[in-house]
């Protein structure tokens, strides 16, 4: 089914675009990137996200295929419209150099298993416990946000190797993350045929 576009959107993708040329991006990572920079009115998103094209077309066919979408709070969640979420902050519990969002990480890998797409947008803690897991995703959107330990989780997120996307700076939140993820949703499974243009019908003979 064709996502319904508010005009209100349509116009603020034409400013961003007359802001910033986003041409040279490949097609997935344009729409990141723009779905990113729109959320947060932030330009300065297009120097600062870090990803591979080859990453987003493998688990853009993942994501349309079925795959599960793990997040780390319900407010990422609430971001992500067209797609049901899993998220088990809820059910976690805090332990000895464990936080709760590090425990939910660890609840939602033993009901999703491997080939999910992860999307964090809060929780540091909650990226470092995921890459202590052998959760082989299709993707990590990693994407936490604040001054301590952010940054250094998505270094590390970049240093393992994982199909990922991430920023450099401190910044991220909720809805940068979910945007991240609706830019792969929103995005056709395949490129749109133009349309044949329909004949003109022959006009009615009088009875």
């Amino acid at each position: 089914m064709n996502r319904v576009v508010h005009p209100i959107e349509q116009e603020s993708f034409r400013r961003l675009r007359a802001r910033l040329d986003t041409s040279h991006f490949p097609p997935l990572t344009r729409a990141v990137v723009e779905r990113v920079i729109h959320s947060a009115a932030d330009l300065e998103y297009a120097d600062d996200l870090v990803m591979a094209e080859d990453d987003l077309v493998a688990a853009h066919a993942a994501l349309h295929a079925g795959a599960p979408v793990v997040v780390d709070v319900e407010m990422v969640a609430a971001g992500i419209t067209r797609r049901e979420t899993v998220c088990r902050l809820k059910d976690a519990v805090a332990g000895p150099g464990l936080t709760r969002s590090a425990h939910a990480m660890r609840l939602a890998y033993e009901q999703v298993g491997p080939g999910a797409l992860w999307v964090i947008g809060c929780a540091p803690t909650a990226l470092e416990e995921l890459l202590t897991l052998d959760v082989s995703p299709a993707l990590v959107i990693g994407l936490p946000v604040g001054f301590v330990g952010a940054a250094e989780s998505k270094a590390a997120l970049r240093e393992s190797g994982l199909p990922a996307v991430s920023n450099v700076s401190e910044k991220g939140g909720s809805a940068v993350a979910a945007a991240a993820l609706n830019a792969l949703l929103y995005h056709p499974v395949s490129p749109a045929k133009p349309e044949e243009p329909e004949e003109p019908e022959e006009p009615e003979e009088n009875l």
